[in-house]
C-alpha cells in the first residue's frame, strides 16, 4: 500500500481549540507529520506559545486570534488566512468544553439548572463548530476540495448524569457533522467530506476534579466510568493521533458522515 495514502505533509489545516490538552497534542502531532497547523484561539499567549512549541520541534505553525462564536472575529481571522495562504485542506473544529450553570449535579434538580449557562455551552460548542465552518468553507471551495473533522463526544450518544449542556451540545455536532456531510456533497462535490471523532474519557483540566482524587486516586464517578470501559483505563492524548491522522488522510476518501469512536470499548458495554 502506498504511504502516499496516509501523508499530511504540506496540509493546511485551521485548528480551533488547539491550545487545549487533547488540542496541544493533536497539534503537534500533525504538525511533525508535515501539515502546516494555522491555529486559531481567543488567548494570544497560549496561541503564542503553541507556535512556539510547535516550530521549536521543526513543524510550520501560524497563530490567529479570534473567537470561534463571533462571526465578525472568526471572518477577520479569515481574511488573514485568506491574504497569507489562499486556501485550506482541513478544518479542525476542536473548541468546546463545559460550564458549571449547564450541569444538575447530584445535590440539585432541573429547578436548579442555569439557562445562561445552558446557552453559553450551546453556544461555545455547536456555534462554535458551526460558524467556522460556514465562514472558512470558501478556502476549501478554492482548493477544489476539503476536509472537516468536529470534536464530539462518547456523552452525544450516551447522554452522562450531570452533564446535562455538554452532552446535549455534542449531541447536536453528531446531527451537524452528519448534515454537512451530506450538504456539501450534494451542493459541492464528493471532494468534500465533513466527520467526527467522539473521545471517551480523557484526563484534562476540565475533569481531573470530577475524576480522580488530590492524591490520583479515583473519585466514585471515575471508578465507575473505568469500570465501564473494557480497556481499564482513561484515555491519553495520544490516543487521539491515530485516527485523527487517519481522516486527515486521502485514506479516508471515502469516508463522509462518519462519528468515530476513541473511547476503550465505553460505548460497546452494555454495563453486564
Amino acid at each position: 500500500m502506498s504511504t502516499s495514502l496516509f501523508s499530511l505533509k504540506g496540509k493546511k489545516i485551521a485548528f480551533s481549540g488547539a491550545t487545549g490538552v487533547l488540542g496541544k497534542s493533536m497539534s503537534l502531532y500533525l504538525a511533525a507529520e508535515g501539515a502546516e497547523i494555522l491555529i486559531l484561539g481567543r488567548t494570544p499567549a497560549k496561541v503564542d506559545e503553541l507556535v512556539k512549541d510547535i516550530q521549536a520541534a521543526g513543524g510550520k505553525a501560524y497563530g490567529y486570534i479570534c473567537d470561534v462564536i463571533d462571526e465578525k472575529s472568526v471572518q477577520s481571522a479569515f481574511s488573514q488566512i485568506e491574504n497569507e495562504h489562499g486556501y485550506l485542506d482541513i478544518l479542525i473544529n476542536a473548541a468546546g468544553g463545559n460550564m458549571p450553570g449547564a450541569v444538575i449535579t447530584p445535590e440539585k434538580t432541573l429547578q436548579d439548572l442555569e439557562l445562561d449557562g445552558l446557552r453559553k455551552v450551546m453556544d461555545l460548542n455547536y456555534l462554535g463548530t458551526a460558524i467556522p465552518s460556514k465562514i472558512f468553507f470558501p478556502l476549501m471551495l478554492k482548493n477544489g476540495k476539503g476536509n472537516i473533522i468536529n470534536i464530539s463526544s462518547m456523552a452525544a450518544s450516551r447522554p452522562m448524569t450531570r452533564v446535562m449542556g455538554y452532552a446535549s451540545a455534542k449531541a447536536a455536532i453528531d446531527n451537524l457533522t452528519k448534515f454537512l456531510s451530506v450538504e456539501l456533497c450534494a451542493k459541492h462535490g464528493p471532494e468534500y467530506r465533513v466527520n467526527a471523532i467522539a473521545p471517551g474519557f480523557f484526563l484534562t483540566e476540565q475533569n481531573r476534579t470530577l475524576l480522580t482524587e488530590k492524591d490520583g486516586s479515583l473519585t466514585g464517578r471515575g471508578n465507575q466510568i473505568i469500570s465501564h470501559t473494557p480497556m481499564s483505563r482513561f484515555g491519553k492524548p495520544e490516543d487521539l493521533n491515530g485516527a485523527l491522522h487517519w481522516l486527515c488522510a486521502d485514506a479516508s476518501e471515502f469516508v463522509t458522515g462518519t462519528i468515530v469512536a476513541v473511547d476503550g470499548g465505553f460505548g460497546a458495554y452494555s454495563g453486564v
